[in-house]
Order: C-alpha cells, then sequence, then structure tokens
C-alpha cells in the first residue's frame, strides 16, 4: 500500500513528452526574478533522514484505524437497535467496507488529491460495500431486516470513517508539506537517464531532488539540469553539507560503463546514505518503469534490504519507555550531580557538544560537565588521559560511573539518540593529529542507525578513548556488527549488562 498515484501505463513516447513539458514548465517558472536558486525541487526547509515516515507502515496504522471506526460503528448501532444479533450482519458489512476501501485504493493518498476528491472514493467504495452485503446477506436473513439493520448501520459507519480519512488525508499533506513523507535525492551522473529522473520527479512532486554531481562538472558542463543546481564532483559530494538530509544517492550512469559504476560505488562506499543505481538505457521501457518507482518513491524501496519497520517501531517504542522510566528514577541522581558540580567549580553544570548522529546528522548531545569550565573541549581535539588536569574532583568521579552521560536521556526521549547503538563521536575527534573519521574507511557505517548511549562496543571492552588507530578500528568493527545484528532482545541484552561492565571496569579512562 501507498500515497502515491500508482504507475499508469501509457506509451512511452507520451510520458517523455509531459515529463519534459512539467520540467521546462518548472524550468521557466524557477527563472523568473526572485525566484530561489536552489532549484525547483528542492524544499524551504531541510528535514534530518531520522524523521522520515514509512508510508508502508502508515498505510497499515490508516488501516488499523479504519478497523477501530468501524468497530465503533458496529457497537453504536448495535447499542441503538437493542439487539446483539445483528451484530452478525454489522460484522459483515464492517469487513466487507474494509475489503472495499482497499479495492478502491483509499490509502491511496496521492499528491494532486484534493480532500473532496478522496471523500468521494470512501463514499463509492462504502457504496459498493452495502450493495455486496445486500446482495449476499439478502439469502440469509429476510429484506426487511436487512434493510432496518443496516438503515441504522450505514449512516454511522460512514461517518466514523469519513472522519478517520479526513483525518488520514489532513495529516498526509501536513507531513508531505514539512518533508516527512517526501524523501530527498541526490543524482551522480548528469547523464540522460538523470535529466529523465528529474523530469519524471517535476511531474509527480513524490522526492525532492537537492543537485546533481557530476566529476564532469568542472570541465565546463552545464550549471544545472532541469534547473536542479549542478553542486559539483564526487570530492563535493562526499563532504557536502546536505548529505545529514538525504536519504537516496541515485547513480545514473550508461549500461556499458562499468568501471566507472565500480569506481564510484567503490568512493561511496564510506557513506551511510543508501545508493541506487540507475542506468542510462537510452530511453527502453525497463528504465522507465525504474524511474517510475524512484519517482514514486514511497511506494517502496528500490534497491538494498528493505528496512524492517516493525523492528524499527518496535526499538522506538523501547527506547521511549524505559528512557522515560529511567529519567523519572534518576531525577533525584541528576539534581545531587548537578549540586556537587556546582559547589565543586564554577561554571555551568550541563557541557553540550555537537557531534555525528544517524546519516551523519549533527546533533547537540548533553552530558553534566565534567572538565574545567576554561579547559571545556567541544572538538575533542584532545582526547581525555588518565590524570588529565583538565577534568576536576566531581568529574573523575562521575566519568569514571558514567553518571555524567545521564542528561542524554533527554537526547533519547527527542529521538536524536537510542538506548542502544554506536557512540556518538564529537564531530573532529582526532586520534592523535588525524581525525578519527579518516583511519578507517568504513567509519560512516556506524551513523546508519542512530547513535546510543551504550552499545556492543561499550559492553565487549571498547569504551572511553580511542587514541590509537587500532582503538579505532576495533570500535567501529564492534559497532557495524551491532548493526547486523540489531534486535530488539539483542538491545535488552546490551543494557543488562552495561551496569556491570561499567563498574566492573577500573582500567578504562573515561
Amino acid at each position: 500500500m501507498s500515497f502515491a498515484a500508482p504507475f499508469k501505463p501509457s506509451s512511452l513516447a507520451d510520458r517523455r513528452a509531459r515529463r519534459h513539458a512539467e520540467a521546462h514548465a518548472a524550468a521557466a517558472a524557477w527563472a523568473e526574478p526572485g525566484r530561489d536558486r536552489r532549484g525547483p525541487l528542492r524544499p524551504d526547509r531541510l528535514t534530518p533522514t531520522r524523521l522520515r515516515m514509512s508510508g508502508r507502515l502508515l498505510t497499515r496504522f490508516f488501516q488499523g484505524g479504519d478497523a477501530i471506526a468501524l468497530i465503533l460503528g458496529c457497537l453504536i448501532a448495535a447499542a441503538l437497535t437493542h439487539g446483539a444479533n445483528v451484530l452478525l450482519i454489522y460484522g459483515g458489512a464492517s469487513v466487507a467496507t474494509f475489503a472495499s476501501l482497499r479495492l478502491f485504493d483509499c490509502y491511496k493518498f496521492g499528491r494532486r488529491e484534493d480532500l473532496a476528491i478522496h471523500l468521494m472514493r470512501v463514499t463509492v467504495a462504502f457504496a459498493v460495500a452495502v450493495a455486496m452485503c445486500f446482495a449476499i446477506l439478502t439469502h440469509f436473513v429476510g429484506v426487511i431486516m436487512l434493510t432496518a439493520s443496516l438503515g441504522v448501520w450505514t449512516p454511522l459507519a460512514f461517518l466514523c470513517v469519513a472522519a478517520a480519512h479526513g483525518l488520514w488525508w489532513a495529516n498526509v499533506k501536513r507531513w508531505r508539506t514539512n518533508g516527512r513523507l517526501t524523501p530527498n535525492l541526490v543524482i551522480v551522473g548528469a547523464t540522460g537517464a538523470a535529466e529523465r529522473l528529474i523530469a519524471a520527479i517535476l511531474e509527480t512532486r513524490e522526492a525532492h531532488v537537492l543537485g546533481v554531481f557530476d566529476d564532469r562538472a568542472r570541465e565546463g558542463s552545464a550549471e544545472h539540469m532541469h534547473r536542479v543546481p549542478m553542486l559539483g564532483g564526487t570530492d563535493e559530494l562526499l563532504a557536502h553539507r546536505i548529505m545529514p538530509f538525504v536519504d537516496r544517492i541515485v547513480i545514473t550512469v550508461p549500461a556499458g560503463a562499468r568501471d566507472r559504476v565500480q569506481a564510484l560505488l567503490e568512493r561511496l562506499k564510506v557513506l551511510p546514505n543508501e545508493i541506487t543505481l540507475l542506468l542510462d538505457r537510452d530511453g527502453q521501457s525497463g528504465e522507465a518503469e525504474a524511474i517510475d518507482r524512484i519517482a514514486n518513491i514511497p511506494l517502496a524501496r528500490v534497491s538494498g534490504a528493505e528496512i524492517d519497520q516493525g523492528k524499527a517501531l518496535a526499538k522506538r517504542a523501547q527506547d521511549l519507555i524505559i528512557a522515560a522510566i529511567a529519567l523519572f528514577v534518576a531525577t533525584p541522581i541528576m539534581l545531587l550531580v548537578a549540586l556537587a558540580i556546582k559547589l565543586d567549580s564554577p561554571g555551568p553544570v550541563f557541557f553540550r557538544q555537537r557531534r555525528h548522529g544517524f546519516n551523519n546528522e549533527e546533533i547537540v548531545v548533553w552530558k553534566f560537565r565534567s572538565m574545567r569550565t576554561e579547559s571545556a573541549d567541544a572538538k575533542a581535539t584532545r582526547q581525555v588521559s588518565a590524570h588529565d588536569d583538565r577534568v576536576t574532583k566531581v568529574g573523575k568521579f562521575i566519568r569514571k560511573t558514567s553518571l555524567d552521560e545521564l542528561p542524554q536521556l533527554i537526547n533519547v526521549i527527542t529521538g536524536e539518540m537510542s538506548l542502544v547503538g554506536p557512540r556518538p563521536h564529537a564531530i573532529g575527534m582526532k586520534t592523535g593529529e588525524v581525525e578519527s573519521s579518516r583511519l578507517v574507511a568504513e567509519y560512516a557505517h556506524r551513523h546508519r542507525m542512530k547513535p546510543g548511549m551504550t552499545g556492543w562496543a561499550a559492553i565487549n571492552g571498547s569504551r572511553g578513548a580511542v587514541d590509537t588507530p587500532e582503538l579505532v578500528r576495533r570500535r567501529v568493527a564492534l559497532d557495524v556488527e551491532y548493526i547486523e545484528r540489531q534486535s530488539f532482545w539483542l538491545d535488552l541484552y546490551i543494557m543488562f549488562m552495561t551496569v556491570p561492565c561499567l563498574l566492573g571496569d577500573s582500567e578504562t579512562v573515561r
């Protein structure tokens, strides 16, 4: 199920002509004085990928809401008619209605479908369901009884379902507006396939194309493609500030350029973003279908392992419930720690540091201050060592017991972090004189999941400073292993083992 209009077969020439017309119209509008020079397919505000919502999961949620609405209609109708024997009729009518709603694609909230059209679709589906009930149930109950029963149920059930779909439609529109249901793409390769893909997305508006990257851009190629800006070559892509907001990198290259594809994949594998390959097949129907799948990106994933939305939802529920309980229990301890910090040294109670989050997003992580204010090192250019003169007396205790990490429960509740995951490292953190991220090719892979307060690395001895290349490589290897194995029960095991592992470690410098 999905929120985008399904691909409707038509002639390839018609689709091309329509898309190019849309693209040229958008380009002309973009060229008007005063228009934003960022391109016609870039949103006003970029939304981090961790806030993106799954269309498939929302569809299941909406279907569950409709089931509840239909059950509510059944109960109200049964109460008004004072008869439990009609519940069987109401139940059959509800099942027919639910099936009819799916048959008439009432869960495909097309971008161009306004509320009146959507409610008309719901009305038709409802009318067909009632007609089916009359056709089938007439053979089992009398026409008079059936008419009287459905005469009470029909308006009640219809009002419940129509109200629910009005609410669904309004929320889908709001989520599309704020970018939570519209994924962001960047394209690598200024090819004909890239041009046709942009034209298709200009027509459907089911994705945002933030820019095009091509190494040939340095050789004097065009500055834009259908007014989507050229943002540089592969080097610029690797370091570009928009990448934490990008859901998918689409590589568009000629079908025969295997060496070029391999070289691009080798260079881009250091990024945590998902990569999709779209071969330029000179306009064959296979390419047209692939373009439609990408243009209607909320429908399904095009490549790579499918995200287990149930697992992601369970992890988020686990984070919220346990973090809320932990914050409530830890509040007295946190107040005592805050008081001790204020009495021990001048300065603020909290220390805030910018760190890498999911998909390389920059997040602000909260900790209790453990160093003297004038020695605070927000970029971790010098990692903590034994007998570090920057650490206060209280700081030594709260670092040793990890009490300085308790404020990160706030980051967990706000969704920037998880209870379990790779530990977030400071942006620009150095191991010796080299940035830690440059020591391991797979370093960014640890950002394919939200960072955690604790993790697989922590309970396996990789805690504290990573001040040698070997320690960095071991930390990254353990983080990647966790990402590949992550499950609800593994997270519970890691949480259970965290306290004894921390308290039993008297050697690691933290």
